[in-house]
C-alpha cells in the first residue's frame, strides 16, 4: 500500500499546484533572467501536453530535482532545504512524542484502573481539553504565561522561541543537525545541551499535548475493554496482585490499538509543527512550510507534502512490525 499512497499524494499535489498556480514558478524565481525562461520551459516540458508534463515531473523527482524554493531568502533546491531543516523538526517531534507516550500510557492505565474515581475524572478532563484545544491557542497561552508573564513577575521563565541562545553560544556548526546529539557528542558542550533542552520544553509540550491526550483516552478505553476479558478474571481469581494483572497480563493487549494511534500521531506531529514552529520561531520544516504557503512557493509546498506522506508511510510500517512483537498471532506482511 505504501507505493500507491505515495503516488496518490504526489499526483494530487502536482495537479493541484498546476491548477492553482503557475507550474513555471517551481523552477524560476524573480532573479531568473528573462532570457533563460524559454529554455527552462523547453527543458521542463512545460510546453508539452499535461500528461507529458506530469511524467517529466516524476522523472525529475526520481533524479533528485524537486524544484527550487524561493521562501528561504535565497534560491535553493528543495531537497537541500529539506535536508537542512529536517533534523530540527524531527528532534522536536521525537521529544514531543516521548512526552506524549511517557505521560499518556500511565495516565490511561491509572484512569482505567481507578474508573469513576477523582483521579479518573481529572485525567478525562485533562485529555478532553487536549483534544479540544486549538494548538495555536495553546502555544500562544504557554508563551504568554511561561515566558512573558513570568519574566514580568521576575520569575524564572522558559525561552520564548528558537533552538538555543544564540547570544550566549554563538553560531553552531551542525554535524548531524540534531542539536541535542551534536552539543553533547560532537561539541562536547553540556551547557549548550542543557540550553537546547530548556528551549525544547515549551514547543515540545505544545506539539505533544494533543497526542498525549489522544494516547491517554485510547489507553484508558483499551484497558477498560481488556480488563473485562475472561483471562483477566482468571488471573485475579488466582490471587495475583492488581499490579501483576495489569502490567503483565492486560497491558500488552491494551497497547495494540494505542500503538496504532501513536503511529498515526507521529505523522500528525510533523503537520502540527507548521503552527508550533511558527509560534515558537523554531527553525524547522513547519516554519518553512508556513513561509512557503505565504509566498506561494509551489515547489516547497509539494516537497513538504511529499515528505509528510513518506513519514506517514514509514510510521505505519513501524507500527505493523510492533504489532508482531505485542501479539505473536499477528504477522507482518
Amino acid at each position: 500500500m505504501a507505493i500507491p499512497v505515495i503516488f496518490g499524494v504526489l499526483t494530487i499535489t502536482w495537479f493541484l499546484s498546476y491548477v492553482v498556480g503557475d507550474p513555471l514558478a517551481m523552477y524560476v524565481t524573480e532573479r531568473t533572467p528573462d532570457a533563460a525562461i524559454p529554455g527552462i520551459i523547453r527543458a521542463r516540458g512545460l510546453d508539452q501536453p499535461l500528461i507529458t508534463q506530469y511524467f517529466l515531473y516524476l522523472t525529475s523527482l526520481f533524479q533528485g530535482d524537486w524544484g527550487v524554493s524561493t521562501s528561504t531568502g535565497a534560491d535553493q533546491p528543495v531537497l537541500t532545504v529539506l535536508a537542512r531543516l529536517f533534523p530540527a523538526t524531527i528532534e522536536l517531534s521525537i521529544v514531543a512524542m516521548v512526552i506524549a507516550i511517557v505521560l499518556g500510557i500511565p495516565l490511561g492505565i491509572i484512569s482505567a484502573t481507578r474508573k469513576d474515581k477523582a483521579v479518573d475524572h481529572v485525567t478525562r478532563v485533562f485529555a478532553l481539553t487536549g483534544v479540544s484545544m486549538p494548538i495555536f491557542w495553546f502555544g500562544l497561552m504557554l508563551k504568554y504565561v511561561l515566558f512573558y508573564q513570568f519574566s514580568v513577575w521576575d520569575l524564572p521563565h522558559l525561552p520564548g522561541g528558537d533552538r538555543y541562545n544564540f547570544r550566549a553560544f554563538g553560531s553552531w556548526q551542525p554535524t548531524t543537525g540534531f542539536l541535542l546529539i551534536d552539543s553533547l557528542l560532537f561539541e562536547q558542550n553540556p551547557a549548550l545541551f542543557m540550553d537546547a533542552v530548556v528551549h525544547l520544553i515549551m514547543p515540545a509540550f505544545c506539539l505533544g499535548y494533543i497526542t498525549l491526550a489522544i494516547i491517554t483516552r485510547m489507553m484508558r478505553s483499551s484497558m477498560l475493554e481488556v480488563i473485562k476479558e475472561d483471562y483477566i478474571t482468571l488471573a485475579k481469581s488466582k490471587g495475583l496482585s492488581e499490579r501483576v494483572v495489569i502490567y503483565k497480563h492486560a497491558l500488552r493487549n491494551a497497547l495494540i490499538p494505542t500503538v496504532t494511534v501513536i503511529g498515526l500521531a507521529f505523522g500528525g506531529l510533523i503537520t502540527g509543527a507548521v503552527l508550533t514552529e511558527t509560534i515558537f520561531n523554531w527553525p524547522g520544516l513547519g516554519r518553512w512550510a508556513t513561509n512557503s504557503i505565504l509566498n506561494s512557493d509551489i515547489a516547497a509546498i509539494n516537497g513538504f507534502t511529499l515528505l509528510v506522506a513518506f513519514i506517514f508511510v514509514i510510521a505505519n510500517f513501524i507500527v505493523d512490525m510492533i504489532y508482531g512483537v505485542l501479539d505473536p498471532r499477528i504477522r507482518f506482511g
